[in-house]
């Protein structure tokens, strides 16, 4: 089941009408008029759920003799909800992409053509992609002195001190004995 069926699924299962029909149909196959007789409903008010239930795959229909058969359909709801919730979504690369795009955007806002910072982004999420960015200046594994960090970090913007406290507050750089490294994520 994809995302966008699950999403539809849910959405058509939010409703208690459709809920009294699958609970009757979970007990036997029933036409329209049956369904109407034993919910109380308008035989109208019932063919129009069902085809919202039959779109989603909940139900199936079939012909015997005049009447319209609806059946359950048992395999779609003997998934658990975890096997659902757990499917690996179809549109991971499309919002793999959609992020890697926004992260650009993002860079491109906040850094202009030399590659210096002109603000440091006030939401965080911004502001940790920009932190990653100036991260990528320093080598894993190795140390740095403040005096390294101050430097590097100067080349893109003149608020060091905030940035460089920032490193280490968002955990892409640790210090320790006055040695600054950074952390590999």
């Amino acid at each position: 089941m994809t995302e966008q069926e699950a999403v539809a699924l849910f959405k058509c299962l939010a409703d208690r009408t459709r809920l009294q029909i699958l609970r009757t149909l979970a007990r036997e196959d029933a036409y329209v008029e049956l369904l109407s007789e034993r919910l109380g409903m308008a035989p109208s008010t019932i063919s129009f759920h069902l085809k919202k239930l039959a779109d989603v795959g909940a139900v199936s229909s079939s012909k015997s003799q005049y009447y319209t058969m609806y059946t359950l359909n048992r395999a779609l709801f003997d998934k658990t909800m975890l096997s659902i919730l757990q499917q690996e979504s179809d549109d991971a690369a499309v919002q793999d992409e959609r992020e890697r795009q926004w992260r650009e955007k993002v860079l491109r806002s906040f850094f202009d053509e030399d590659g210096r910072l002109r603000t440091i982004p006030a939401q965080r999420k911004k502001r940790l992609i920009v932190l990653e960015r100036l991260a990528e200046e320093f080598e894993p594994g190795r140390d740095y002195s403040e005096r390294e960090v101050n430097l590097a970090i100067a080349n893109f913007h003149d608020d060091f001190c905030t940035l460089r406290r920032d490193l280490v507050d968002e955990c892409f750089m640790c210090r320790e004995d006055g040695q600054y490294r950074r952390v590999v994520r």
